[in-house]
């Protein structure tokens, strides 16, 4: 019975968990609106890829956003071989940018998101079925709360907080 291979629980399979500086974090993965960015945050993940990585924009009222290798919001996954990701946008009247939102970041092109995310801080209707949300935080929403703010018109942070740590909880559970 101990060799045998136990099926991952569907729900911890769809557990986001981000360790900050100020607790941990819990995203429930919404592979039911956005399966490919699902997927790529999972592998991203299982990869390593966000630990250790800043959260490089940040607006109060607005939204925190990461993802970045390079930090300084032009970077990605791509050099890492994953290439962007067709959009995947809920109609509005499924999905809103809520408070606790999670969203893929992008350019201009609606095709453009590959490894930059952000968490919403409060709620932006404009945002509504223009960009991909692949999840929603379920705890620790206090610890987002507690990431260091940029300035200016753009949210660029100086200094700015790190995600320690991603993990997907049925990886947590299985070690």
């Amino acid at each position: 019975m101990a060799n045998e291979a136990k099926a991952a629980d569907p729900a911890q399979e769809n557990t986001l968990i981000l360790e900050l500086k100020d607790g941990k974090v819990t995203i429930q993965l919404l592979p039911e609106l956005a399966p490919l960015h699902v997927e790529r945050i999972k592998t991203l993940v299982r990869a390593g890829f966000y630990d250790g990585t800043v959260f490089h924009r940040v607006i109060e009222g607005f939204m925190a956003q990461g993802g970045d290798p390079t930090g300084t919001g032009m970077g990605g996954a791509r050099d890492a071989g994953h290439a962007d990701l067709p959009a995947e946008f809920s109609p509005p009247n499924k999905a809103r940018f809520v408070r606790g939102t999670c969203g893929m970041a992008r350019s201009g092109n609606p095709n453009s998101g590959n490894s930059q995310f952000f968490i919403m801080f409060a709620p932006a209707s404009s945002l509504d079925g223009q960009y991909t949300i692949w999840g929603k935080v379920t705890s620790g929403m206090e610890a987002v709360d507690k990431i260091k703010r940029g300035g200016g018109g753009n949210g660029m942070v100086q200094g700015p907080d790190k995600l320690i740590k991603a993990t997907i909880a049925a990886d947590a559970a299985a070690a």
